[in-house]
């Protein structure tokens, strides 16, 4: 992967073409124990000094393996489907000078541009949990970005190993299609969902679909490493449009175009509306001191000054220790304002600007982890079903990834100004 500062001692003169960038849902601005290298919470795509795309040429049927493997060798990009023990078609690809292409997946090898482990929800994402087993996949998806004007991207599921190949073994889904072209799915899938008026406060959830190892829509398998395919569905396509997302099972990634980016508000636009809350001076309505949002680089430690919600009714509070229904429900909470029983818990700005669908100030908070952002990003993520194990779906809050809870899992904050 190309950075601009690299790019731009090839052009010195050109800013270099952003195709868009990829965000992983659950990671507030960054991993927990900071970005580093291939592997962080954002990943932008940039044009290449020179292309790296394929397309598909040559297809062989083979059988024996040590055919298979001499074409395999040729230092050629390649896509094997093993029909049986004795039979192999193997689709060689050559070089596209119209196109880029960038892998995603767990592997750390050279050929993943942007390596993608599971995400933890809720607060625990740290180094020390340990996933036991990842259901990403090593090599999971590519995504081919057209060289030239409209630079439209296109997902497919599985991407090349280091040896320039990818495998679907006899056990994997593979048919031929009835213009004669050789298909698959890889074993967990990639489903991609575009939502129905792009990424804004309008949009409404689009329906997920599965993306084949050539770029074909199918519906849903009915569980997600099913044998048998879902069905054709041949009015869509695989071009990512912005605020698409693209589940790989163990994390999902939004997708924004770099026009999309354009019109979303940047991190100094965050800060400057938690500056503009803060300078509000909101108080406490029961111990009367004044709450303030901790700065960005501080969004894990709890602080005095910190705003804290009863999630049911919306009414912020500074800390107390008070309210307690019962021992039982530790985080059950009666508000002193209006006596609604709920969580109370503490709250935090929601600081990937990638996440939100306008510059409104922070006025919602996501129930029941308390993560804050404009009321149009709050109700566009709370109504958008996330993949969730195998064969669930559910909303999260995609600061953190908490599933969401309550009557509209969320909620308007109620804050009260000072008395002077």
């Amino acid at each position: 992967m190309f950075s601009p500062s690299q790019e731009e001692h090839c052009a010195p003169n050109k800013e270099p073409v952003k195709y868009g960038e990829l965000v992983v849902l659950g990671y507030n601005g960054s991993l927990p124990n900071g970005d580093r290298g291939r592997r962080k919470s954002r990943f932008a795509l940039y044009k290449r000094p020179k292309a790296n795309g394929v397309k598909a040429s040559t297809v062989h049927v083979i059988s024996t393996p040590q055919a298979s493997k001499a074409i395999s060798c040729k230092g050629q990009h390649s896509i094997s489907y093993t029909l049986s023990r004795n039979q192999t078609v193997v689709v060689e690809y050559t070089h596209d000078k119209d196109t880029d292409m960038f892998q995603v997946g767990r592997s750390t090898e050279s050929p993943i541009d942007f390596v993608v482990t599971d995400t933890i929800s809720g607060s625990q994402n740290n180094d020390e949990t340990q996933i036991t087993q990842s259901t990403i996949s090593r090599f999971a998806c590519r995504i081919v970005c057209d060289r030239n004007a409209p630079y439209t991207a296109r997902i497919f599921a599985a991407g090349f190993d280091s040896s320039k190949n990818i495998f679907l073994g006899e056990k994997a889904a593979k048919w031929k299609n009835p213009d004669g072209h050789m298909d698959g799915l890889t074993t967990n899938g990639v489903l991609v969902m575009h939502p129905k008026g792009g990424f804004t406060e309008e949009s409404k959830p689009g329906v997920w679909r599965e993306i084949s190892v050539c770029g074909d829509v199918y519906t849903l398998r009915e569980t997600r490493s099913a044998q048998q395919r879902g069905k054709l569905v041949e009015n869509e396509t695989n071009i990512l449009q912005d605020g698409s997302l693209v589940d790989l099972c163990g994390a999902t990634l939004l997708w924004r175009t770099a026009d999309g980016l354009f019109h979303t508000p940047t991190q100094k636009h965050i800060e400057a509306l938690r500056q503009e809350i803060n300078a509000a001076r909101p108080q406490c309505p029961v111990g009367l001191n004044t709450l303030a949002f901790p700065s960005i680089n501080r969004k894990d430690v709890v602080e005095e000054k910190q705003p804290w919600a009863y999630l049911s009714c919306g009414h912020v509070h500074g800390y107390h220790n008070w309210g307690h229904r019962s021992d039982t429900e530790a985080n059950e909470r009666e508000c002193p304002m209006c006596r609604t029983v709920g969580p109370y818990v503490p709250l935090w700005l929601g600081c990937e600007a990638g996440f939100y669908v306008d510059a409104g100030p922070p006025t919602y908070a996501f129930t029941p982890c308390g993560h804050v952002c404009s009321e149009k990003s709050a109700k566009y993520w709370s109504q958008i079903p996330l993949p969730h194990g195998t064969h669930a779906f559910h909303a999260a809050c995609p600061f953190c990834a908490t599933q969401l809870s309550g009557e509209h899992n969320c909620v308007k904050l109620i804050f009260q100004g000072p008395i002077d």
